[in-house]
């Protein structure tokens, strides 16, 4: 029944949603129902369907980038003191920065479109993976640190046998988390490119239909993405999960 709530209350939400449509007469410029969302994406899906393939590959890509900059990073501060110090306030720094203030700059130096929407997408989404493994690797116990330095253990032997290991799980919880801002930085970005007449993802389907009124299939495009994060997040716990099982079964 617990796993079950979820689907019951959105089911209720919809329900209640198409029914204040109906009651209130609401126009689908307006505010459309769930009926007029299906409909549209069902009429439109030929268009839809490779939006979202789109935005899902620069979502994906970045999420790749993301990954392979954050754990770099993270095991750079954990060998050297002085490399924490240079790379965390850049870090924080770019996490605290609006992309959406910065992407029409990375759009215009980066001619090749998917690539800017990539780096604009992996700011977003790696300071959490860099974050959390950076803390995996500082959490690692003392005693086990002592016992390898006394077994005359080097840095570098410490760090790949004892720590990197310790920090998979900080380093999973980032990466759920990094999924979906991957999404979200991908989307910010088509928007701003979007808005330069690049024609492709959701998010420029999102603004062409706004300005044409046509708002069941911008709403289906926001649907669309909404599962698409469910779905990125869903994974990512289930692939979690499972590398947890097998470590800890190790």
């Amino acid at each position: 029944m617990i796993r079950a709530a979820p689907i019951l209350f959105g089911l209720l939400v919809i329900g209640l949603w198409q029914a204040a449509i109906w009651f209130f007469a609401v126009p689908d410029y307006i505010l459309p129902g769930p009926i007029a969302v299906v409909a549209a994406y069902f009429g439109d899906y030929d268009v839809l369907n490779p939006a979202l393939l789109s935005t899902l590959t620069v979502t994906l890509t970045a999420l790749l980038v993301s990954t392979a900059v954050g754990v770099a990073l993270a095991v750079a501060m954990a060998a050297s003191n002085l490399l924490r110090a240079a790379i965390q306030p850049w870090a924080v720094i770019l996490q605290v920065t609006p992309v959406v203030a910065i992407a029409p700059f990375i759009i215009t130096l980066i001619h090749q479109t998917f690539i800017a929407l990539v780096v604009c997408a992996s700011i977003i989404s790696f300071f959490p993976i860099l974050a959390n493994t950076a803390a995996g690797l500082a959490a690692t116990p003392p005693d086990l640190l002592d016992l390898f330095r006394l077994n005359g253990a080097t840095r570098w032997q410490t760090l790949r046998y004892l720590r990197l290991p310790a920090a998979i799980p900080f380093f999973l919880s980032g990466l759920r988390v990094s999924g979906t801002l991957a999404l979200v930085g991908a989307v910010v970005a088509e928007f701003v490119a979007g808005s330069g007449g690049f024609a492709a993802g959701l998010a420029y389907r999102i603004i062409e239909a706004g300005y044409r009124l046509e708002m069941p299939r911008m709403f289906a495009a926001m649907v669309m993405l909404a599962i698409a994060g469910i779905v990125i997040y869903a994974g990512l716990s289930a692939l979690s999960n499972q590398v947890l099982k097998r470590f800890e079964g190790a």
